[in-house]
């Protein structure tokens, strides 16, 4: 179906560049939570995030015998974890480090029954590795 008169808004990338590096390195984090938790499936096909309405989340990652799923809701800038037990806990996406989004939602994540250490070493696959993250 074609909508008429159906533009997308410019989105010059010099104007976001800092904010795509960032969700970028964030997505990553929140990715190999998802990596750290799922079976694995050939060419990570167990690991992708889906498009919502509010932006993007992981769909339901299986912890034990429950489940929870992660998500960015990008116009409330915030990032939602829900346990399929009904517990939420939000985090706010503001400016911050890597380290610091790294520890926050480990925090959020241990104050949840979903909690596992995804052992995260930092960013892979590119060409200016970041620190290791605590």
């Amino acid at each position: 179906m074609t909508l008429p008169n159906a533009q997308w808004p410019k989105l010059p990338l010099e104007q976001w560049q800092e904010t795509y590096e960032t969700l970028h390195l964030w997505s990553q984090i929140v990715g190999k939570i998802r990596l750290a938790q799922m079976p694995w499936i050939n060419h990570s096909w167990h690991v992708p995030f889906y498009v919502t309405v509010r932006g993007l989340t992981t769909s339901p990652i299986p912890y034990g015998a429950g489940a929870f799923e992660i998500a960015f809701d990008f116009h409330r800038h915030e990032l939602h974890v829900t346990t399929a037990e009904g517990e939420q806990r939000s985090l706010a996406l503001e400016p911050m480090s890597v380290a610091d989004f790294y520890r926050k939602i480990m925090q959020v994540l241990g104050e949840l029954p979903a909690h596992r250490d995804a052992h995260l070493a930092g960013p892979r696959r590119n060409s200016q590795p970041y620190p290791a993250l605590p």
